[in-house]
C-alpha cells in the first residue's frame, strides 16, 4: 500500500495524521518520498528530522510537465512496499496521485491544507463558489463544457502551459478577459492575453478569473444566451419580448431555417456564422416558454437530442456496425422507427412534418413509403407515370375543370419529385438552384435589354427570347454570343 500525504501550503499546515503516517513509515524502514523540497511546504516535512528522497531530480529528467507527473507516478510505484509520498497542498489536488490512483496499488489519502484554497482566498474568492481545475485537465474539461467563472486554473508551471491555457480560456472569456496571475505570494491583474508573457512560472502559478455581469461579458454561452432572453422576457424586460408564444414566433423559425440555408450556398462564412446564432436564438426562445409553464426546460431538450445522437449511432455506441454512410444511414432508420413506436409504414409516411416545403415534403413521403415496397422499378418508369400524369393534366385543362386542373396538376409534380428521387437527385435542392438560375438569366437579359436602350415591357415575346437566350449562353460561358 502507498500512502500520499499532504503537507498542506506553508510550514505549521501539517495535519497531526499526515505527521503519524509519515513517522510510522520512518519507525517501520518504509520509503519516504517527496514531490519537491522547491516548495514552502517541504519544511513540514523535514522538520520531522526523517530520512527521505526529493523526486527533484525527476523534474530535470522529465521532457515537459505532462511527463513530469507520469515519472513521478513511477518513481513512488517502484519505491517499494508501504512507500509515503508526500506533496505539497492536499494530496488529491496532486496531478501525479492522481496518476497513482488510476493504477492497481492501494492508495491511502491523507489530504492537507488544499493549495486551492489559499489561491481563492488570494483571489478574493472566499465566501464565493467557484470552479478550480488544474492546468493539465483544462482541454478535457473545456470539451465538457465545465468551465465557469469564478474559476481558478492552477499548475501553470510553465510557459507552454499557459499558452495552451490562454487559448483555451479565450475561446470562452475572450483575449482581452482580465485575470489575476498568482504566483509565489504574488497577485497582478493582467488581461488575458498576457498570461504567456510573464517573467516567471513555477509549480505555484494560478490565474483566477472573476465572475462578471452577462451584459459585460464579450464571450457567450448557451447559458448565457438563457439568461438574456430570460431577461427580456422578466415582468421589466421587452415588451415584445415578453407578448410572444410559440404559435407567434413559429414562422421565424421556418424563416431563419432558410436564411440559413441561404448563407450555406452563398459560401460566407460570416453569413453562415450569424444565421447559425439566429437558429439558437429560436431554440433557445422555445426552451425559455415552455420552462414558464412547466413543460420542459433548456436542459431537457438538450438531454433529448444528446440520447438521441448516442441511440440512434448504436454503430458507434452499441453493437451494430456500419461501413459506409448508406449503411449507417439505415442504423438510424432503424432505431429512429423503434424510438419513435412506428408500427407501420403508414405510420412514418404520417409522422413527416406537414410544414416541410412541398417538394422536400412530397420527397420525404415518397422515400418512405418506399421502403414498404410501394415504388417504381427505377427512374425510367417514375418518368412513364410521369407522362401518363401530364397527359392527365392537359386533358383536365381542355375540360376547364378548375378542381381537376389543381388535382392534375399537383399528381404531376408529385411524380416529378418520384423522378428525382429514383434518379438520386434532392428535388427541392434542384428546383431551388434552378429558380436561382433562372433570376440570374432574367436580371442579366433585362440589363441587355436595357443597354440596348429597351425597356422590358416594351419587347416582344420573341425578343425577350432572344435577350434570354444570349444571357444564358453568356453565364455558361459560351463564346461568340
Amino acid at each position: 500500500m502507498i500512502t500520499v500525504v499532504g503537507l498542506g501550503v506553508k510550514e505549521g499546515d501539517l495535519t497531526k495524521r499526515g505527521e503519524e503516517a509519515i513517522l510510522a513509515a520512518a519507525k517501520a524502514g518504509a520509503p519516504i518520498l517527496v514531490r519537491t523540497a522547491k516548495a514552502r511546504s517541504y519544511e513540514n516535512l523535514r522538520a520531522l528530522g526523517v530520512e527521505h528522497i526529493a523526486l527533484d531530480s525527476v523534474y530535470e529528467r522529465s521532457r515537459s510537465f505532462n511527463t513530469l507527473n507520469k515519472n513521478l507516478a513511477k518513481a513512488v510505484r517502484e519505491s517499494g512496499e508501504n512507500a509515503v509520498y508526500c506533496v505539497d497542498g492536499a494530496a488529491s489536488e496532486d496531478n501525479s496521485v492522481k496518476i497513482l490512483l488510476k493504477g492497481k496499488r492501494k492508495i491511502e489519502i491523507v489530504d492537507g491544507v488544499s493549495k486551492i484554497s489559499g489561491l481563492a482566498t488570494r483571489a478574493a474568492f472566499a465566501g464565493c463558489s467557484y470552479t478550480a481545475v488544474s492546468a493539465y485537465e483544462l482541454p478535457d474539461r473545456a470539451r465538457a463544457g465545465a468551465l465557469r467563472a469564478p474559476l481558478i486554473v492552477y499548475d501553470i508551471d510553465d510557459r507552454a502551459l499557459a499558452s495552451d491555457a490562454k487559448l483555451l480560456l479565450a475561446e470562452l472569456f475572450g483575449d482581452e478577459a482580465e485575470i489575476k496571475f498568482l504566483i509565489g505570494e504574488s497577485c497582478k491583474k493582467i488581461p488575458l492575453f498576457a498570461l504567456d508573457r510573464q517573467k516567471r512560472y513555477d509549480y505555484t502559478g494560478a490565474i483566477a478569473i472573476d465572475e462578471v455581469d452577462v451584459i459585460e461579458k464579450r464571450r457567450f454561452t448557451l447559458e448565457d444566451l438563457y439568461e438574456i432572453l430570460s431577461r427580456l422576457r422578466a415582468p421589466n424586460g421587452c415588451p415584445w419580448d415578453g407578448a410572444q408564444t410559440p404559435e407567434s414566433i413559429k414562422m421565424n423559425v421556418l424563416e431563419e431555417a432558410y436564411e440559413l440555408v441561404d448563407a450555406v450556398d452563398s459560401g460566407d462564412d460570416s453569413k453562415i456564422l450569424e444565421e447559425t446564432g439566429d437558429i439558437f436564438l429560436q431554440a433557445v426562445f422555445y426552451a425559455l416558454m415552455k420552462s414558464e409553464v412547466g413543460a420542459f426546460t433548456l436542459t431537457d431538450a438538450l438531454t433529448g437530442i444528446c440520447e438521441k445522437l448516442i441511440t440512434r449511432h448504436t454503430h458507434i455506441f452499441g453493437k451494430d456496425k456500419a461501413s459506409d454512410p448508406q449503411e449507417a444511414l439505415s442504423v438510424w432508420e432503424k432505431n429512429k422507427k423503434k424510438e419513435k413506436r412506428q408500427q407501420t409504414f403508414a405510420d412514418s409516411v404520417n409522422d413527416v412534418p406537414r410544414a416541410f416545403p412541398a417538394a422536400m415534403l412530397a420527397q420525404k413521403v415518397g422515400k418512405r413509403a418506399a421502403k414498404s415496397g410501394l415504388d417504381f422499378a427505377d427512374w425510367n418508369e417514375a418518368l412513364a407515370a410521369l407522362k401518363t400524369e401530364i397527359e392527365e393534366f392537359v386533358a383536365a385543362k381542355n375540360a376547364g375543370e378548375r378542381e381537376a386542373i389543381e388535382r392534375e396538376l399537383g399528381d404531376v409534380l408529385f411524380s416529378a419529385v418520384n423522378v428525382a428521387r429514383l434518379a438520386g437527385v434532392d428535388a427541392e435542392k434542384a428546383l431551388k438552384e434552378s429558380t436561382d438560375i433562372f433570376a440570374a438569366r432574367f436580371t442579366l437579359a433585362e440589363r441587355l435589354a436595357l443597354s440596348d436602350g429597351r425597356a422590358a415591357t416594351e419587347l416582344s415575346a420573341a425578343e425577350w427570347d432572344s435577350y434570354y437566350r444570349i444571357a444564358k449562353a453568356k453565364l455558361r460561358g459560351e463564346k461568340n454570343v
